[in-house]
C-alpha cells in the first residue's frame, strides 16, 4: 500500500533522513521508533507530503505523492493524520471539526457528513460532547476527536506522530485503547510512539531509526522485542534503555 524508495531529505545543510526504503502492506500496523531527531516524525510526514523531499519516491496506492501532478488534497483525505498537539480548530464545536474536511474535500452533504462524523465520535466514546469546543475538552478527549476526525475521511491508512505525547500520564490509555481497537478490525496504520507496551502488544513490525535518519531496523514486532541477538548494536543499548523500566 505505502513504499519508500531510497527516500533523503535535507534542512538546510543538515541531512534529516538518509536513503530511507520500506514497504508497508495493507492492515500492517507499523511503529516507528528510536531516538529524538531520528527523523521519524519527519518520515511519517513526507508519506502524505506534508514534508518535501529532495531524493527519493514515495507511493501511496500506486501514487506517486511527491510527482508534480499529484492532487494533494484528494490524496491526503485517504491518508489519516493524528498529530502529536490534536490540531483541532479551536473556534469550532466538536461536530463541525468532524464535517469540515468532509464537506469542503469530499463534497460530502451536510446532513451525511454529520451522520459519518456522529458515528466516529460515538466510535471513540464522545458523543455526549459533540456541541463542546476543543477548549472544554481534555487533552486525551480532543486527541481522541482528532483520531474521529481522520477516520471520518474514510482513510487508507493512519498515520500518528507522536499521538500520546502531549497527554498527561492519565490520559494516555483512552487515546492508545481507541488505537489498539482500530488495529485489530484490520486499520493499516503507521506510528510514532514511544509507548513500547503498546508497540510489543499492537505491531507487526518495528521500523527503529537513528540519528541522521537512518532505518537500522525494519523487522517483525517479534524480532525485535524477543530477538535482541539478531539485533545492532544500537538496537540493543536503545532496547536496554527502555525497557529495563
Amino acid at each position: 500500500m505505502i513504499e519508500l524508495k531510497n527516500v533523503s531529505k535535507w534542512y538546510g545543510a543538515v541531512r534529516v533522513l538518509t536513503d530511507c526504503s520500506t514497504t508497508i502492506h495493507r492492515g500492517e500496523v507499523v511503529v516507528v521508533c528510536g531516538p529524538s531527531g531520528s527523523g521519524k516524525s519527519t518520515l511519517i510526514k513526507t508519506i502524505n507530503a506534508l514534508e518535501p523531499i529532495q531524493e527519493g519516491e514515495i507511493f501511496v496506492e500506486g501514487v506517486s505523492v511527491h510527482a508534480k501532478g499529484t492532487e494533494l488534497p484528494k490524496l491526503r483525505s485517504r491518508v489519516g493524520m493524528v498529530f502529536q498537539h490534536f490540531e483541532l480548530f479551536p473556534h469550532l464545536s466538536v461536530t463541525e471539526n468532524l464535517t469540515l474536511a468532509q464537506i469542503k474535500v469530499l463534497g460530502r452533504s451536510k446532513e451525511d457528513a454529520l451522520a459519518q462524523g456522529l458515528r466516529y465520535l460515538e466510535r471513540v466514546g464522545l458523543t455526549e460532547h459533540k456541541d463542546k469546543h476543543p477548549g472544554q475538552l481534555s487533552g486525551g478527549q480532543q486527541q481522541r476527536v482528532a483520531i474521529a476526525r481522520a477516520l471520518c475521511m474514510d482513510p487508507v491508512v493512519m498515520l500518528f506522530d507522536e499521538p500520546t505525547s502531549a497527554l498527561d500520564p492519565e490520559m494516555v490509555g483512552e487515546v492508545l485503547d481507541v488505537m489498539v481497537s482500530l488495529a485489530k478490525e484490520g486499520m493499516t496504520m503507521v506510528c510514532v510512539t514511544h509507548e513500547m507496551g503498546f508497540a510489543k502488544k499492537v505491531s507487526d513490525r518495528v521500523i527503529f531509526m537513528d540519528i541522521g535518519g537512518k532505518i537500522l531496523e525494519d523487522c517483525s514486532s517479534d524480532e525485535f522485542f524477543n530477538q535482541p541477538e539478531g539485533r545492532q548494536s544500537r538496537t540493543k543499548e536503545f532496547l536496554a534503555k527502555i525497557l529495563q523500566h
